[in-house]
């Protein structure tokens, strides 16, 4: 909420002194978030001045501008830049007569943009300043002439200074407003919480008498028809319309006006519209104002119908939801009840009498129709937070006064309408030792009741105990604990001693939990950069990677995604890495080890997720609306995947650069699996995005929980990726659940090892790790490690042949092993892989 402190200075006393920092800090004590200090982006010397003459003069480009003498300070004076005291200035505008005022900006003087002012050559003559225009002043988006101040009904000494006289010396403060706090999106509630923080005098402008608000309730209908209410809460309980007759829509918005509104982040648009923003800002009540001779007869409140469309005030024809409150007339919809208005009967410059509109609208209703058509707006943020039962009548009398003295209209005391609500609210019991008890700060009984008066809740002391009534603007104290927390706040939240709870004992991550961060840790510790990213895709990347073979498997597709060209929540956490490597490779970092753990999204073929039924909010679902809404959402394990590129080691003085490859991606495997607890075996297959011939499987237990591989190489050109790509991806919850709860570090043996390397030589067809596999088996109990270090083939083989040679290492837990004891059961694994593949001892 940007305010500014001119319009702050008139409902509670700040010090004349006050810097907009000091304003900052007393709100930042009440428990406000300061956002930042607005102002206009200009300085002097900008004055008023005086057309004396002009003459015009046609340009060779089609152009006629005006060589204008203005006088800029008194007769016999000095103008405020030290020049003479009339300026001569190249004007294009053709708006302007002699003897007009005018704003004029002085050599020296800047801008918003910036763009500083200086005397310059132009078209023949030296213009010395510039005639300005409201936009140039940042007063608004006219941009077709210059500022003439008798429109604005301005009549100032030549020479005065502009900047003050246009409140263009303004600043606003803005601070974030939390969602339970809707009342402070407004002058009026950022007043009282400055008087809450300072001490300072408080003038409400929503307290008046009953007999300046009263109108006619007769001559115009007003109805609500809510056959559908959510949560059995009507659409509108409060809805009030005002007349007003006359009016000149032509009429210039008064710049002090426009100056707070674009302090406060409002664009001004006419001095009807504008009189509706500003009385939104100040109340807290979001207003609209109908064009009356555009409505055919009454208003009416109901719920949008089946097929219904509407076009709003944005120029988008909306169809509408069941669900949507609307206001009507005679011809349909008219306006989206507090998000916007239609555009039939929006006020224009054509308007001669206008229908103020002021209601109190269902919160949830407002929230989900702004959120439905994707629709936030002023009106909108404030509605859905809750807004002051008690100032419509309020708010749309000062709409109608202030449209009666800038825009010259009357005020109809014969016609109008109105909605009543009883307004009540339930008082709350607040035990007198339970704010203390709460916050762990020792208030007297004075502070507890006095900071509750203070808020505007009337407070009655009884037996023991407190009975609270919260006052009509905040709908968020709803108990005893809300309560105490203003208590806290308004006496500071300095008090608050910082003294940090005991866990109860038990609790701490779930096994699953300690197990992801293992698994991270031993990556991010083997040297791996893990790169989260978004989890959006296209179909392709999801057909491309998401499965073995290439074919086409569901996707989830997103109603409203971030990314139009990728709307799909990937099957695959590998090209959320190809895409980080070639944003890397691309900003000059093309040696890259990754890696990420993430969900994907695996909906089964011939499923439909989703579901309509959504459950109401403010009440936990039951157990059996919990398990359809589960059911209703597609399987989302965890992956983890990793990526190698570029190269391993850089060149460097006495070592070759070494490429990364696809021994690098197993050793990540490996650490993946040792940090979890598993031993992951690796065999050959194939799959559509890698390189035949260099991929494999990942299993644990003859269970396949992964891949690796390197990628092709159209593939790697595709994410504009050079050289080779090797990549790995597993379940990663499927390789924590194979390992159990607790992961049980192998006992160390106080005896030394007996280490022997053979040689096999088998078909070319087989694969090492079944042959590994084999040799494991054989070996028997004493294999303590088994490990493949090298694969030949070549001359001095026999044809469709390879040489795979094993390290072993053996080792006994009760006694030092002989070498005749390791080599028998190195023979015995040698014996079960002749067996099954025919294996040789190499010569």
């Amino acid at each position: 909420m940007r305010v500014p402190l001119s319009w702050l200075r008139e409902y509670v006393d700040v010090p004349a002194d006050a810097s907009p920092e000091d304003v900052l800090a007393a709100l930042v004590s009440v428990g406000f978030e300061e956002e930042d200090v607005h102002r206009f982006d200009l300085s002097g010397p900008i004055v008023v001045g005086q057309v004396l003459e002009f003459i015009e003069e046609p340009q060779t480009n089609g152009k006629t501008i005006r060589w204008c003498q203005v006088r800029v300070a008194p007769e016999g004076g000095t103008a405020a830049d030290g020049g003479p005291a009339v300026h001569g200035i190249v004007c294009g505008a053709g708006n302007f007569f002699a003897g007009d005022k005018v704003v004029v900006t002085l050599p020296g003087s800047v801008l918003p943009g910036p763009f500083p002012i200086a005397a310059r050559k132009t078209y023949g003559h030296v213009s010395d300043g510039m005639i300005a225009s409201a936009k140039e002043l940042g007063l608004g988006q006219e941009h077709s002439g210059i500022l003439r101040l008798a429109e604005l009904g301005i009549d100032a000494p030549v020479g005065a200074d502009a900047i003050s006289l246009l409140g263009l010396d303004d600043v606003a403060v803005d601070v974030n407003v939390t969602p339970d706090r809707g009342y402070a999106l407004s002058v009026r509630g950022i007043a009282r919480e400055y008087a809450h923080a300072t001490g300072g005098v408080f003038r409400d402008p929503g307290l008046r008498p009953w007999g300046e608000l009263q109108q006619p309730t007769g001559g115009f209908d007003v109805r609500v028809h809510d056959d559908a209410p959510i949560r059995e809460r009507p659409g509108a309980t409060e809805f009030v319309a005002r007349i007003v007759r006359g009016v000149d829509a032509t009429r210039p918005t008064p710049p002090w006006m426009i100056a707070r509104l674009v302090l406060a982040g409002v664009r001004s648009i006419s001095v009807l519209v504008d009189i509706t923003n500003y009385v939104m800002l100040e109340l807290g009540q979001p207003i609209h104002g109908y064009d009356l001779d555009k409505l055919e007869g009454g208003i009416a409140v109901r719920r949008a119908q089946t097929g219904e469309k509407l076009e709003t005030l944005d120029g988008q024809v909306r169809t509408l939801h069941p669900e949507d409150l609307l206001i009507t007339d005679g011809s349909g919809p008219i306006g989206l009840a507090g998000v916007m208005g239609g555009g039939a009967t929006e006020m224009s410059l054509e308007t001669r009498n206008v229908l103020i509109e002021a209601a109190t609208f269902d919160t949830v209703s407002i929230a989900r129709t702004a959120r439905r058509h994707k629709l936030p707006s002023e009106a909108s943020r404030r509605f859905e937070r809750g807004v002051d039962p008690l100032i419509p009548f309020v708010a749309a009398r000062r709409v109608a006064e202030l449209m009666r003295e800038l825009a010259g209209g009357t005020i109809d005391t014969e016609i109008g309408g109105a909605l009543f609500a009883t307004y009540q609210r339930p008082s709350i019991v607040l035990p007198a030792a339970f704010t203390s008890a709460l916050i762990g700060v020792d208030y007297t009984p004075d502070e507890v009741s006095g900071a509750l008066e203070m808020i505007g809740c009337e407070v009655v002391e009884g037996e023991g105990e407190w009975l609270v009534t919260p006052p009509s603007w905040r709908p968020d104290l709803t108990d005893k604990w809300t309560l105490a927390e203003e208590v806290a706040r308004i006496h500071g939240l300095d008090r608050v001693p910082s003294i940090l709870p005991t866990p109860p004992s038990g609790r701490g991550l779930t096994a699953a939990q300690r197990g992801r961060r293992r698994v991270s840790n031993a990556l991010a510790a083997a040297g791996f950069v893990e790169t989260p990213s978004f989890p959006f895709t296209t179909e392709e990347q999801n057909d491309l990677h998401g499965s073995a073979s290439g074919e086409h498997l569901p996707s989830v597709k997103l109603a409203n995604p971030l990314d139009g060209q990728a709307p799909f929540l990937r099957r695959s956490l590998v090209p959320g890495l190809l895409q980080t490597a070639h944003r890397n490779a691309s900003r000059g970092f093309p040696d890259l080890a990754l890696f990420e753990t993430g969900v994907v999204f695996l909906p089964e073929p011939g499923v439909t997720y989703g579901t309509d039924a959504v459950p109401p909010l403010a009440a936990r679902p039951d157990a059996e609306t919990l398990a359809r809404l589960d059911a209703s959402l597609p399987p989302q394990p965890r992956h983890v995947a990793v990526l190698v590129t570029g190269h391993r080691v850089v060149k460097q003085p006495g070592q070759s650069a070494i490429a990364a490859d696809l021994a690098d991606v197993l050793d990540a495997v490996r650490t993946i699996a040792s940090a979890a607890g598993v031993t992951i075996d690796v065999s050959q297959s194939r799959r559509a995005a890698l390189h035949p011939g260099r991929t494999g499987v990942l299993s644990i237990g003859g269970v396949e929980v992964g891949y690796v591989g390197e990628v092709l190489p159209a593939v790697a050109e595709a994410a504009d990726l050079h050289g080779r790509v090797s990549i790995a991806e597993l379940d990663l919850d499927a390789v924590l659940a194979s390992a159990g709860e607790r992961v049980v570090a192998a006992s160390l043996s106080g005896y030394p090892a007996a280490t022997q390397d053979v040689s096999l030589v088998v078909p070319i067809d087989v694969p090492a790790d079944d042959v590994r596999a084999a040799i494991a088996e054989g070996a028997g109990a004493l294999l303590e490690s088994l490990r493949l270090v090298d694969d030949y083939r070549g001359q001095g083989l026999p044809d469709a042949t390879k040489s795979l040679t094993f390290a072993l290492r053996f080792r006994a837990a009760d006694r030092t092993l002989t070498a005749a004891e390791a080599t028998d059961a190195k023979l015995g694994g040698v014996a079960l892989a002749a067996e099954r593949f025919g294996a040789r001892l190499r010569d």
